[in-house]
């Protein structure tokens, strides 16, 4: 079985940071944001084995080439290539994510 390496984007890393962020601002505790994140992340290496699991994104009836990975309020975006996972954005749920991620709305 092929495992796929992780990678991520300097974007999806900023993203995480502001996922951090956003947790401890909520809870003032950094052993709080810490866990959060940490386990964040551990779904996403979930991935590593079957990238192929992850939520295929769809816009109008189309296979936009990326997955989600769904984690409390947010999700992690990534696509597959050859030997990798590359993980493009971290974005909140309730954002428009289909702007923040081609540049245009839905409608």
């Amino acid at each position: 079985m092929k495992k796929y390496k992780i990678r991520y984007t300097p974007e999806a890393v900023r993203d995480m940071d502001a996922v951090w962020d956003a947790v401890y601002e909520s809870s003032k505790e950094p052993d709080a944001a810490d866990r959060y994140v940490n386990d964040f992340i551990d779904e996403i290496e979930k991935k590593k084995k079957f990238p192929l699991s992850g939520i295929p994104l769809v816009y109008r009836g189309l296979f936009t080439s990326f997955y989600s990975v769904n984690f409390k309020k947010y999700k992690a975006f990534y696509r597959i290539h050859d030997s990798y996972t590359e993980v493009i954005r971290i974005i909140m749920k309730k954002r428009d994510y289909m702007k923040i991620l081609f540049g245009e709305s839905e409608s």
